[in-house]
């Protein structure tokens, strides 16, 4: 779900609301004298103040509170429910022409993700997304709630990090500045509704530096601050500093009434009790980089966490997805084991993965894993999908047999869209029919859109196409290959021998005796395939017989020969009788047709894996070079953060001389 929302951008307490326009800087311009003022819509700034009464001096602002509020409810699908009557903040229509969003929109919003594994990976997007600015690493691991010892879960990379204005699109709704084609990140909503998703509230510590400009943002998203306090608008306390050389120190940019407010709303409402403990996460986040801590974690129908972090110290689980079944290697198979543990699900969630950049989970690096490794007698089909009688892309796809198949009941495509999987072993083949079982396949469709998500596709005329043709590929790859592993050729059966004929071509007389207990004069038997008249007792010796000579169809292009001669002296139809010469049927066009049409698909296979063993190679070179490549901009990098410590330096030294001599 997607809302065009912008936001007010002053130093204080964030609210969205849409359409507002912006300077060259990115400060909002100024419609009004009061709503310059403003920090809530139309309301006062001193709004927010009212609503968390302001301490004297800001030096000794501290919570009033030792426990970390939670939600009045703390199961995600029954925690809609809303009352703003609880807090007289709610103001009346003002004429401005603009509207609110209402808190209740958070917790609606985050609807869409009906996996908390998909919300998991929408953060990890956003890390993925930044190693373009040199990150190298994403930590998704367990933390504890200092104020009330409860578990909370923490996503932190060091990526580029985000200045104040970042920050406020990152809360706000609908802002995207991710405008690479690559990048995973498109709608500007993932971050709210991952995050409402799997816990209550958030809070955010980002740290950026650019263009000599160095500064560190802390923003709280809390769901249940706004319900205790009854807002009947989105309130986003943010608290914004920057690094002043002369006394090497952050100091904020907000003036003291605003950051006054907005501490006070942050030290009551996060996890964290002063000022200091805010600021001393920044210790290990380096000098760029994001930290999200993600508190008040849902609880499951049988007021559980969600997310088992207990079960496993070196995984994720959620434990209402474990299904057993009564073969083991059914449930050690990747394809059961993603829906619920987070480390197998993010080994197979990036089709790519750059060596210079870890996915670490509870303190253990993730392993990538290609799902096409797991297949043998793999294929490369190509598939070029068309809209409007135009090609929209080329699609290579790799298709094959599971390793453990015909032992696992398994089969599926995992569909990747710009490296990120969507449809992991999406199933376009009914476990019902016995074709395709064991099939599965891989391939990155860039050419249809995910939904807001990343869990599905839009429902469009060339997803519709891409699901009948992986269909016959499933199927077309099953009927020629399913005898590699065991399976009966269905293709090729045992011709059927009528009832009346006994074995050795000789006729059951005695299925054509009168019945003494209630026959006729005349007994007529049942015609045999392939013959139109009806046959009595006295035209027997007229029935032609069956050859009992087995005609070995495997073996025909081996000794053509044997064939010729077997031929020229019986033709046999498809029912096992000798036909006469006027309506023999012919089919050996039908199999130098097929056997033409095998082997041009075979050369046309071989052309594929070799383009694609091409395109592999190529894709490692440039993995290459893009490794050494962001390895010789670390080095820049630290080059030049020393020889900006260094100017630091000179310049303090410089001070003080000039202070010497004045004095």
């Amino acid at each position: 779900m997607s809302y065009n929302a912008s936001t007010q951008v002053t130093h204080d307490a964030l609210v969205v609301k849409p359409e507002h326009r912006y300077g060259s800087k990115g400060q909002a311009i100024p419609q009004d004298s009061e709503e310059n003022r403003g920090s809530i819509g139309a309301q006062s700034s001193t709004s927010v103040v009212d609503q968390v009464r302001t301490p004297p001096e800001d030096a000794g602002v501290t919570s009033s509170s030792t426990i970390c509020p939670a939600p009045v409810c703390r199961q995600f699908w029954k925690a809609g429910s809303y009352i703003d009557e609880l807090s007289s903040k709610s103001q009346q229509p003002t004429g401005k022409n603009y509207l609110h969003v209402h808190p209740m929109f958070l917790h609606s919003n985050a609807t869409s993700h009906k996996w908390a594994f998909g919300a998991v990976a929408e953060l990890l997007d956003n890390a993925v997304d930044e190693i373009q600015n040199g990150a190298t690493f994403v930590i998704v691991d367990k933390t504890t709630n200092p104020k009330d010892g409860t578990t909370a879960l923490l996503v932190q990379d060091d990526g580029g990090g985000m200045d104040p204005q970042a920050m406020r699109h990152c809360m706000g709704f609908g802002f995207s500045d991710k405008k690479s084609d690559s990048a995973i990140g498109r709608y500007g909503n993932g971050f709210k509704t991952s995050t409402m998703r799997l816990g209550a509230d958030v809070i955010v510590f980002s740290r950026h530096f650019k263009d000599q400009t160095w500064t560190q943002s802390i923003g709280l998203l809390s769901y249940t601050y706004l319900t205790r306090t009854g807002h009947d608008r989105i309130v986003v306390p943010i608290l914004d500093y920057e690094y002043k050389a002369s006394t090497s120190k952050f100091v904020t940019l907000q003036d003291r009434e605003h950051f006054i407010s907005n501490l006070s709303i942050l030290l009551e409402w996060s996890p964290f009790s002063t000022e200091a403990e805010l600021l001393q996460q920044f210790d290990n986040v380096g000098s760029h980089g994001t930290k999200v801590i993600i508190y008040n974690l849902w609880l499951n129908s049988d007021a559980k966490l969600e997310l088992d972090f207990d079960s496993d110290a070196e995984d994720i689980l959620i434990e209402g997805n474990i299904k057993k079944t009564g073969c083991k290697i059914m449930n050690d198979h990747i394809a059961t084991r993603f829906s619920y543990s987070l480390r197998v699900y993010l080994s197979i969630l990036y089709l790519r993965i750059p060596e210079t950049f870890k996915i670490l989970l509870r303190g253990k690096v993730v392993e990538h894993h290609n799902v096409a490794d797991d297949l043998k007698h793999q294929q490369y089909i190509l598939y070029k999908p068309q809209a409007a009688g135009h090609e929209e892309a080329e699609v290579v796809t790799t298709i094959g047999f599971l390793k453990e198949a015909p032992k696992v009941n398994l089969c599926g495509f995992c569909v990747y869209h710009k490296n990120r999987l969507i449809m992991p072993f999406w199933q376009v083949v009914s476990y019902s029919d016995s074709r395709g079982r064991g099939v599965v396949g891989a391939l990155e469709a860039n050419f249809v859109e995910p939904t807001h998500n990343k869990q599905d596709f839009e429902k469009t005329v060339l997803l519709q196409k891409l699901e009948k043709r992986l269909k016959e590929m499933t199927v077309e790859y099953w009927n020629c290959h399913s005898v590699l592993i065991g399976y009966r050729d269905l293709k090729k059966r045992r011709p059927k021998v009528p009832q009346n004929l006994q074995p050795g071509g000789r006729t059951n007389v005695n299925m054509f005796q009168n019945n003494s207990a209630g026959d006729s004069g005349k007994q007529t038997i049942n015609r045999p395939p392939g013959f139109p008249g009806v046959f009595h007792n006295a035209n027997l010796a007229s029935l032609p017989r069956v050859s009992s000579e087995p005609v070995v169809l495997e073996k025909r292009k081996e000794h053509p020969d044997l064939v010729a001669n077997a031929a020229s002296k019986r033709k046999v139809g498809s029912d096992g009788f000798s036909v006469p010469g006027h309506i023999r049927v012919e089919q050996g066009s039908a199999t130098r047709s097929q056997d033409s049409e095998t082997t041009k698909l075979m050369d046309e296979n071989k052309k594929l894996r070799a383009k694609c063993l091409d395109h592999r190679v190529r894709s490692q070179n440039l993995e290459l070079k893009a490794m050494n490549l962001s390895s010789e901009l670390e080095k820049v990098k630290t080059e030049y953060e020393r020889l900006m410590e260094e100017l630091q330096a000179l310049g303090t030294v410089k001070e003080e001389r000039s202070r010497n001599v004045n004095t």
